[in-house]
């Protein structure tokens, strides 16, 4: 499999996104809890635009055709696919005034690029969930992480590491809008609906020492390459919660490029075992 995906790499990007827009297509036209879930996502956040609905179709099919290529081709390739960098300078402030970084990058765009691009100027420790089907696991390890970017899995070990890097001064990163399990979120708004959200974002952007970013890599049109966007977590409204004002800032985010936002991820589901939603 690793020999089929390395040759899949050496494609051109722009071959690559044509089949994934076939891809995203065909998944949604076989997959009626999918295109429900897409729809009502949509729905919720106020995009009835069909423009923004046919290139979020296509932008999922995107994401996974380009992960060979991000992945598995030389670092300094794909480093060389980001064509510009956006917002970038306040982090670097930031970590040279003596603050860890924290990036928060959601469900968005090329966002498996991030990390890695990140990785060109400082070490990255990056946290990452185990996949359902366990064979996938060495390969995503693979691609993930290379050069400056050291991988730990979303368990109690992962998380101490994160706070480890934290204290060192380093930076870290990870998904922000995956649902939590049983005791690792709690309920709060996101695009108007209450979803189960993880209070470890929320609690280490909190720290005095911590100065936390969210991130996003925009593919560019005709598949010329990426562009990153870099923007600080804003300051919290009075009486917010601290995951609401992670919620908020990811709406924003969101609002900047929704086309290419994973709509059809089931954002709103009760983990098991965990309290149902507020009514």
């Amino acid at each position: 499999m690793l020999l089929v995906l390395r040759l899949i790499a050496r494609a051109p990007l722009s071959l690559l996104h044509a089949l994934g827009s076939v891809l995203g297509w065909a998944i949604y036209g076989m997959s009626p809890t999918y295109r429900r879930h897409l729809r009502e996502n949509l729905a919720a956040a106020g995009l009835h635009d069909a423009r923004i609905r046919r290139g979020a179709i296509a932008s999922a099919g995107k994401m996974v055709m380009e992960l060979p290529a991000i992945w598995f081709r030389p670092h300094r390739d794909v480093v060389n696919l980001v064509r510009s960098v956006e917002g970038a300078e306040a982090a670097y402030a930031a970590q040279r005034a003596g603050k860890a970084l924290l990036f928060l990058t959601p469900h968005m765009g090329a966002f498996e690029i991030a990390s890695l691009y990140a990785a060109r100027d400082m070490p990255i420790t990056v946290l990452y969930r185990r996949p359902k089907v366990a064979w996938t696991e060495p390969l995503m390890k693979a691609g993930r992480g290379r050069n400056n970017v050291r991988l730990v899995p979303a368990d109690l070990t992962g998380v101490r590491e994160m706070f480890a890097a934290l204290k060192r001064g380093e930076t870290v990163g990870f998904l922000p809008d995956q649902v939590p399990g049983r005791g690792e979120g709690e309920w709060s708004e996101f695009f108007g609906r209450p979803a189960y959200t993880m209070t470890l974002a929320a609690k280490l952007a909190e720290r005095s020492n911590v100065a936390c970013f969210l991130a996003f890599a925009r593919r560019l049109p005709h598949a010329e390459g990426y562009s990153i966007h870099v923007r600080p977590l804003p300051a919290a409204l009075a009486g917010e919660r601290a995951t609401r004002r992670i919620n908020r800032a990811l709406e924003a985010l969101v609002r900047e490029c929704p086309e290419q936002y994973l709509w059809g991820y089931n954002r709103y589901k009760t983990p098991s075992g965990a309290p149902p939603p507020p009514q």
